[in-house]
């Protein structure tokens, strides 16, 4: 049995697709800027996935915005 993910991790993972949407970027693009692999970006888009504090950092500044404006979104995602 597959466990459900933490609805916290899915929120996080909405507020970077959409800081990515924003930017105009593909998954392989995101990839490419944080030198991740784009299955790590997917597993943290779908919130299977529980970033580091460093890979966070790398997200936000290839997303051009910061990990606590991640979090922020991700905070009032989950308040509704």
């Amino acid at each position: 049995m597959r466990k459900q993910p933490d609805a916290f991790l899915v929120a996080l993972g909405q507020a970077v697709i959409a800081a990515r949407e924003r930017r105009g970027l593909t998954q392989e693009g995101l990839s490419f800027e944080c030198d991740l692999d784009r299955t790590y970006i997917s597993g943290i888009e779908r919130g299977v996935r529980n970033p580091t504090a460093k890979t966070l950092l790398r997200l936000a500044r290839a997303l051009k915005t910061t990990p606590s404006e991640l979090f922020r979104r991700a905070e009032r995602a989950l308040a509704r």
